[in-house]
């Protein structure tokens, strides 16, 4: 089992469920906002007449753990929903992992999923 980890652009999070949705194997999946910066930096705006820095950014991270041979189908996935071909378009990180359970029905493994 692989989770997989997308930061994304807020606007493309809708994109990417209507993509999952669409999907043959049904997923879950889990979204938190976050704040942060990569080679973007933030943008510069106007506050009360002076130009002020963002040093943080405003960004969409979901998670989903997945059995490993659809990991890449859910990637690609999220790669093509995602790109707007600017700098921010975000990161994808994948990680092994050890063992599920479901606490309901103490199911282990793939079967949790």
């Amino acid at each position: 089992m692989k989770k997989i980890e997308a930061i994304i652009r807020t606007e493309k999070l809708e994109d990417v469920k209507r993509a999952l949705s669409h999907m043959e194997q049904n997923h879950g999946m889990t979204v938190c906002q976050v704040l942060g910066f990569g080679k973007q930096h933030g943008f510069a705006e106007l506050v009360r007449g002076q130009k002020v820095i963002p040093s943080l950014l405003s960004k969409v991270k979901i998670e989903m753990v997945v059995k490993d041979e659809e990991v890449e189908e859910l990637v690609e996935l999220i790669q093509v929903t995602s790109l707007t071909g600017e700098v921010g378009d975000g990161k994808i990180f994948i990680s092994p992992i050890e063992d599920v359970i479901r606490i309901r029905t103490n199911e282990r493994g793939q079967d949790a999923l």
